[in-house]
Parts: structure tokens; sequence; C-alpha cells
């Protein structure tokens, strides 16, 4: 029995979430697992119904829970409440850091189905298959925030702190995901300017010794987010800090056509917590135009990480690749000749191609 908390959280998420429960409970059916599914709220739909974003009652379910499904936080609606009320500040990173998920793994891959989606050229990302692992609770975003009064006027002061142990362990991460795939590793930094990265590329460095099979390479982020658009199959394994990962996954998953199409993950405590890398996309909530495929892939992810059920995982990849090359496509990723399907129509047919009808 694997208990899966359950976020739908706001905007699509209540659309999206459903379609991957619905892929896992076949995956139960078809491998004998048993699934347990308990939902909790979280980000907007948390503060109108109690009043925070990040409930105690819903913390606690996390932490009991082998793995969380999430959704998608936020919109305009809580744009304007104080900072730690804000369904991101004053959930999703007090979530990762009550669960110590230090290590956010984003692979930007693209489906032969897809190619002519992206806006590259088809030469410059064919066979692309990237995996960004960006450092997820330290840097500038969880570090002292302060306003002071100048002469100039206000001075808004943002820390950016690292440890040499909060480097290892994402680098040792880094490592070792790329020893199971093309043994190279690129570690993004700013060491030219900042004392953070050049004690990132020291700690890197050192650590390299532990992986001899492991080729390594430093890269700076201005080069790299130039490298991802110019020559993007360089890339295997990217490693970086929190806000250079925070940027350059977004810019990565627009290489595969639509942030509609990638999953994540997040680790590094006892459970770890999966969701798709798109937003809450309130524009289109409740019109069953959304894409659940990257939250969909994202179970497949839990599957693998959490659960170890590569077989499993590998079923869920496996359909969602038959289903885009039988043409099916929702708006977001519609082509000329594609066959529209909307949310729910999307999950079931990945459903159909995991039973096997």
């Amino acid at each position: 029995m694997f208990k899966i908390a359950v976020l739908p959280g706001d905007g699509i998420g209540v659309e999206i979430v459903p379609e991957a429960v619905k892929v896992l409970k076949a995956i139960g059916r078809k491998y004998g697992h048993s699934f347990e599914f308990n939902e909790g709220l979280i980000g907007g739909a948390a503060i109108d119904a109690v009043g925070v974003p990040l409930p105690e009652e819903t913390l606690r379910l996390c932490h009991n829970s082998d793995a969380i499904l999430l959704g998608a936080i936020g919109g305009p609606k809580w744009d304007n409440l104080p900072v730690h009320l804000r369904p991101e500040a004053g959930a999703l990173l007090p979530l990762r850091k009550a669960l110590g998920l230090y290590a956010n793994l984003r692979p930007a891959t693209l489906y032969n189905a897809l190619m002519d989606a992206s806006t590259l050229k088809r030469e410059v990302i064919e066979g692309i298959d990237i995996m960004v692992i960006r450092e997820l609770t330290g840097g500038l975003y969880f570090g002292e925030k302060r306003r002071e009064e100048t002469a100039a006027g206000q001075c808004a002061i943002d820390t950016l702190t690292y440890t040499t142990e909060e480097i290892e362990r994402i680098a040792r991460l880094g490592f070792e995901i790329a020893r199971q795939r093309k043994k190279v590793l690129h570690s993004v930094d700013k060491a030219n300017v900042l004392e953070s990265s050049r004690l990132w590329r020291e700690t890197v460095t050192e650590l390299a010794k532990e992986y001899p099979d492991v080729e390594l390479i430093h890269m700076y982020v201005d080069n790299c987010a130039m490298q991802l658009v110019r020559w993007p199959k360089q890339f295997d394994v990217i490693v970086t800090e929190n806000m250079f990962g925070d940027i350059l996954t977004d810019q990565a998953s627009m290489l595969t056509g639509s942030i509609g199409m990638l999953p994540s993950a997040s680790l590094g405590g006892k459970v770890g917590l999966y969701e798709p890398s798109h937003g809450s996309a309130p524009d289109i909530a409740g019109q069953k135009k959304a894409n659940p495929l990257a939250t969909i892939l994202s179970a497949a992810m839990m599957l693998r990480y959490s659960f170890n059920l590569a077989e499993e995982a590998g079923a869920v990849e496996d359909a969602v690749v038959r289903v885009l090359d039988l043409g099916f496509r929702t708006p977001d990723i519609m082509q000329d000749g594609g066959k529209p399907v909307n949310t729910e129509e999307m999950g079931d047919r990945v459903v159909e191609q995991i039973s096997g009808h």
C-alpha cells in the first residue's frame, strides 16, 4: 500500500491532478499495486477555506504519506496579499523546507511527435534529453530579506548564502544521476562574479575526484542560457543553484515545445513531491483545455523515485508516447492534423494505452 497525498491546489490543478490519479489507478490494476489517495488543501484554495496557504493539517498529511502529488498553486486573486500569505511564498517554499526537499529534478525531453511544436529548428533540438537538477532550499530565495531607509530612498537587500554541505549534497546527486546516464555533468555557476559561486565551483571540483568516470564541465550561467538555445544536445545532466535553476529549467522547457509536457520531482527527504513544471494557468481554468501530460509524467517520476517501480514508470511514459504518436492533442500542443481532446479525454487515452484497450 502506497500512501499518496493529493494536493490539487488552484486553477487548472483541480483538472489535471485527477487525470494523474486515474493513471496511477490503472497502473495499480495492471501491476497489482494498491494506492491510497488522501486529498489536502494548499495555496489559494487553502487561503479561501481556512485563511492560510499551508494548513497544519496539510503539512501533517504530507509527513504521513509516502509521496505527494501536487497540481498548481496561485493566481491573480491572491497576488495582493502579504508575502507570507501568498500561495507560492506561503505554501510551496515552506513545504519544501519542512520536508527537506533540497533537489528539484526537471527533465526536458523532446518527443518525436512534438518536434514541430518547438520554436527552434529540428536539427537543433532533435534527440534532446536533458535532466536539470536545481538546488531547492538555499540561495537568494531562502536568504535573509530586508529593506532599509537611505538618503537615496528605500534599499532592498536579499542575501545569497550557500554552505559547503548544501552544495555537496546537490552536486553528489548530480554526479550519481550523470553516472546512470551519459556520464557528463555540467555544473552551472557565476564564479567570475559571485563568492557563493566560487565556493560552489570549488566544492563541485573537489567532489568530482570521487567520480572519475563522470566528465565534469563548469559553465557560467549566462553562457549556459545561450548554449541551451544554440546547441542543447551538448547537455545531459545540469546541476545548479536555486535561482539559476529556476530560470534555466523554464528555458529548457520551451525546447520541447510546451511547458505543459514537463514533469518535475522534488527530493531529499523521506517524502518526495511531484508536480508539473507549469503554473495554475487561471486564464484557461475550468475550460478542460489544460494538458494533463506533465502531471501524468510527474506521477511516473513518483513511481520511479519514491516507489522504485521502474517498469511501471516506463509503462506510463510509453503510454504517453503512444498517445502522442496517435495524434491526440490538447490545445497547447495542437498541430495540423492533430486529434483535439480535452483534459479528461487525454487522461482516458493514456489509461487506454496502459490497460491495453
